[in-house]
């Protein structure tokens, strides 16, 4: 049992680590895309800001442990940690090696799930924890278009007649804060997912009896993501600063901005979003307040289409997993 917690904690932190290319990428991508901050500047600020957010709440990581299913009832439970965690990294490496950014979020809860069920059947999940999750992942990212579209509005109102040079100024000074206020807020809801899953299998294990994250499983959660935004989040950061929309500083503290309210206001109500998800809708919202034409819809396509599949295909692929752990 402890080489099974000890492989599920290093397989966690891998996860964060591919997370780290996918989601967090998302939160600076903006600011590198506008030249705001240099790409060194900008990792440095999105790892410490995520490690002040992750060590900051742990109400998202008790719901992603408790509320999917009952690990003191689900037997195997740190062998369906084990499957979950597998079919979610599976799916960052395969959708980062294409460029499509997809959500490491999806990937967890739909792995989670999966293996839930692969070990114990259907009955085994909690479907009103399930479905509050499922309405937070599917609503966040409405919210954050319309939001975006609404605050780029305001602000074309308010600056629309001054001069481009002096408005793309400005708002590149104030992108460095923007920026970093959305890293802060990712690590407050992203970082505390893994943390969830690790605590579900501690508790599965014997080790624990509560949903309390410990210590240790926060700052390393933290720090391996940090370390993979650091590492191989440029194929993201191209795909959300560059092909959705032409990202002008404006645009980019507008979606900063937006991104961030939203993540945090779902982080105070202890529910999971897809960061990834709320920011590429944040920004096709205020591209579409400025420009409509402008946005990349092919692009936006295909984030929705990964939005739809990643659930069901880690799902799928963690409940056969379970299956072969089990024989």
């Amino acid at each position: 049992m402890l080489f099974v917690i000890v492989l599920i904690v290093l397989l966690a932190l891998c996860f964060d680590f591919t997370n780290g290319f996918h989601d967090t990428a998302n939160a600076i991508a903006t600011s590198v895309s506008t030249r705001a901050l240099s790409p060194r500047a900008a990792v440095l600020i999105a790892g410490a800001m995520n490690l002040i957010g992750a060590l900051t709440f742990t109400g998202v990581a008790k719901t992603i442990g408790g509320k999917i299913a009952d690990p003191l009832k689900i037997q195997h439970g740190t062998l369906v940690v084990l499957a979950a965690l597998v079919a979610a990294i599976f799916w960052n490496l395969f959708t980062w090696y294409f460029g499509i950014p997809s959500s490491s979020s999806h990937a967890l809860i739909g792995g989670l799930s999966g293996a839930v069920v692969g070990a114990a059947g259907f009955g085994a999940i909690n479907y009103g924890g399930f479905r509050s999750i499922i309405e937070a992942l599917i609503t966040s990212p409405i919210f954050a278009f319309i939001l975006g579209y609404i605050i780029m509005w305001i602000l074309r109102l308010v600056f629309g007649g001054m001069s481009p040079h002096r408005v793309n100024r400005g708002f590149r000074f104030l992108q460095c804060f923007s920026a970093a206020a959305q890293a802060f807020m990712h690590g407050t809801n992203d970082s505390q997912k893994t943390m969830g899953v690790i605590t579900f299998a501690l508790i599965a294990g014997g080790y624990q009896h509560t949903m309390n994250i410990p210590f240790w499983v926060k700052i390393l959660c933290a720090v391996a993501m940090g370390v993979g935004t650091a590492t191989g989040g440029w194929r993201i950061i191209k795909t959300v600063g560059s092909k959705i929309i032409k990202i002008e500083p404006i645009n980019g503290f507008a979606s900063d901005l937006t991104s961030s309210a939203i993540i945090f206001g779902f982080t105070l109500l202890k529910l999971p979003v897809s960061s990834t998800h709320v920011i590429s809708s944040a920004i096709m919202g205020s591209g579409a307040a400025k420009r409509p034409k402008g946005v990349h819809w092919g692009m936006a396509g295909r984030i929705v289409v990964a939005w739809l599949i990643t659930i069901p295909i880690t799902g799928f692929l963690a409940a056969l997993l379970t299956r072969l752990f089990l024989i």
